[in-house]
């Protein structure tokens, strides 16, 4: 086994508990239909009982990440959700594409919470 390999596993079998419960409630935004997203954002909340979900996206998909909570805040779950204390992450990533040149893509994190 490669040493990456092992370090990876290592990490994957050690993680601390609430990062493991984190990662199940986000949500990914990219090109399904819109109301999936609020679809899902709403099921973590209701069936899935979570208390903090996550909305992520990147490059042209921020806009919608936007609209996709505001949907689940002010139609579907008025009063039960909000906007953790400072829940809104944006920054860029830098990456290199098929051909090899470096692309900068931004990104945007929005962390929801259930109200006490």
């Amino acid at each position: 086994m490669s040493e990456d390999r092992k370090e990876e596993r290592f990490e994957s079998e050690h993680k601390p508990e609430h990062r493991e419960r984190l990662a199940d409630h986000v949500v990914f935004i990219g090109n399904k239909p819109f109301m999936n997203y609020v679809t899902g954002v709403v099921m973590q909340f209701t069936t899935q009982g979570a208390d903090e979900v996550v909305v992520k996206a990147r490059g042209r998909f921020a806009s919608r990440a936007i609209d996709v909570v505001e949907v689940a805040r002010k139609r579907f779950l008025e009063g039960q959700i909000d906007l953790a204390q400072n829940g809104i992450e944006i920054g860029s990533e830098e990456f290199q594409n098929k051909e090899g040149r470096n692309i900068r893509v931004s990104f945007i994190e929005i962390k929801l919470i259930r109200k006490t």
